[in-house]
């Protein structure tokens, strides 16, 4: 097994490497002189497809490199939940008014380092992230602070899976594990093959927290499927494509289904309803 080493980026940020020798696949360096496993490469190289501010000082692990969300994907979700209620305007870059923020909640369920969670910050009033692991949870809040939201996340270390019956909010995110890279192995992803829990037992879990729940899924999911899993609910499936690749799959549901689609346009989008 390889080790792990955490190092810093020259000019001081924390950054995060996970297996400097790796197994059976060897590593490369990155200019900034951190040593990272070859299989890594590939998701490094597209950084700042994943957090435009990496250079500041992102911290990220193996498994946040796989799992985190391209942003452009993230910003058109968190753009598209924050018009729940009403038209806002985004913060971050632009850095509108707090009045101008969609005045909704948005449980995010499974933060990991934070990509989705930080983009919902940014168009949303509050958020709770959640996370099971305490290493990645801090991560998290380490990167909302380099994007300056940290203050509109409450960063929550437990199960979402017992805790949902405690939670109340107005929009569930969610995009559990879906078993590391192994499922793009598969022709067709079956949501009933998903590790600790299957996709209908995750959603049945979000209800008890919103009717209005947003899936994060992998691009080679069946959409009828993903569409079945919430009977009698409106459901729209999204395909999410960056630079003309499909990324993922998102399905809306209930309210969210409704929300007019012309308004986002921070990532390519094609749109199926159920």
């Amino acid at each position: 097994m390889g080790k792990r080493k955490r190092k810093q980026f020259q000019h001081g940020h924390m950054a995060t490497v996970n297996s400097v020798e790796a197994e059976g696949g060897g590593t490369f360096v990155t200019p900034q002189g951190q040593e990272m496993p070859a299989a890594l490469e590939k998701y490094w190289r597209q950084r700042y497809n994943f957090f435009w501010r990496f250079d500041e000082g992102i911290a990220i692990d193996e498994e946040g490199w796989y799992s985190v969300t391209p942003e452009a994907i993230a910003e058109d979700t968190a753009e598209r939940v924050a018009q729940l209620h009403n038209q806002p305007k985004p913060l971050g870059r632009k850095q509108q008014r707090a009045t101008d923020f969609g005045r909704i909640c948005v449980v995010e369920a499974f933060c990991g380092v934070g990509g989705n969670a930080i983009k919902f910050a940014e168009w949303c009033e509050h958020v709770i992230a959640i996370d099971i692991d305490p290493g990645r949870l801090e991560m998290a809040r380490h990167n909302a602070e380099i994007y300056g939201v940290a203050d509109r996340i409450e960063f929550v270390l437990g199960d979402f899976y017992q805790l949902a019956p405690m939670l109340k909010a107005d929009v569930v995110f969610m995009s559990p594990p879906w078993g590391g890279p192994e499922y793009l192995g598969a022709d067709v992803f079956d949501l009933n093959t998903m590790p600790f829990h299957s996709a209908q037992e995750w959603l049945d879990r979000a209800r008890m927290v919103s009717k209005n729940i947003v899936y994060f899924m992998p691009k080679n999911c069946d959409p009828v499927q993903l569409a079945d899993l919430y009977p009698g609910a409106p459901c729209e499936i999204e395909l999410n494509y960056t630079n003309g690749f499909l990324k993922a799959v998102t399905a809306y549901y209930n309210d969210m289904a409704l929300t007019d689609e012309g308004s986002c346009s921070s990532a390519d989008r094609r749109v199926y309803r159920k």
